[in-house]
């Protein structure tokens, strides 16, 4: 937990990595929804989606408060706030989502995979047993349900049909890292940065990971290159991810 102090640094260290990002590979204009973290809201998600919007996406907020977890309602207004996008913009919708956001985006790609084009989440603890994290009584807490039915956890750690990159932190003092790794497969992967989870959506490499993700054409996606220089912050092969609870 400690090493969460780093989140400030991590917003500072944007600042500084600003004229760096908005050299990155420019996007070609499709929708992005961004989902914020438990307990949080689109403030959170304000310089994820700045700096989409600068790439030439059209990211958008998911606009319904503070996220509380998954009560009565929220994932069929998220459907619907989906469906809308793609419709207006007559194409497949990137889902980006912190952490719970996260899980919002997988299980969305799931059920809508065709108006969906790709998932990419930041410390989402979608695998593992969830009292491995350091959050599962306040999730209990805020949203009103309890956590490790069997079936469920099943359910989640079901990748979606379609590319789904996990982006994670081994330094994440939220989420237990091995929560957040899927079984590699011709769709799915994990890149692992140097990062806080509190800081996540301000980390100059997670954002340089998230924009190379939504950059990949669409009927030609490809796994992420961590060799050269990006050696340095992140890596990309598969760990033991064995975990059980706390």
């Amino acid at each position: 937990m400690l090493l969460e102090a780093r989140a400030p640094v991590e917003f500072f260290s944007l600042i500084a990595a600003l004229p760096w990002l908005y050299r990155l590979p420019r996007g070609d204009g499709h929708p992005v929804m961004v989902f914020p973290g438990m307990a949080a809201g689109d403030l959170t998600t304000i310089p994820l989606r700045r700096i989409l919007r600068s790439l030439g996406y059209d990211a958008q907020a998911w606009r319904q408060g503070l996220n509380f977890g998954a009560r009565p309602g929220v994932l069929e207004r998220a459907g619907e706030d989906l469906r809308a996008l793609s419709e207006r913009h007559a194409q497949p919708v990137s889902l980006v989502g912190w952490s719970l956001g996260g899980i919002y985006a997988r299980e969305l790609a799931k059920k809508h995979p065709a108006l969906t084009r790709c998932v990419v989440t930041l410390g989402t603890p979608f695998a593992g047993h969830p009292k491995a994290t350091n959050a599962w009584r306040v999730y209990e807490m805020l949203s009103g349900s309890r956590v490790g039915d069997p079936d469920e956890m099943a359910r989640l750690r079901k990748p979606p049909p379609l590319p789904t990159t996990s982006i994670y932190s081994r330094s994440d003092g939220i989420v237990a890292w091995r929560c957040s790794i899927d079984e590699p497969g011709p769709l799915v992967e994990n890149i692992e940065v140097p990062a806080s989870h509190l800081g996540m959506g301000a980390n100059p490499a997670v954002l340089y990971a998230v924009a190379d993700r939504l950059a990949q054409p669409v009927d030609r996606w490809q796994p992420f290159d961590a060799g050269g220089a990006r050696r340095y912050f992140f890596r990309t092969a598969h760990p033991d991810a064995t975990i059980a609870p706390a």
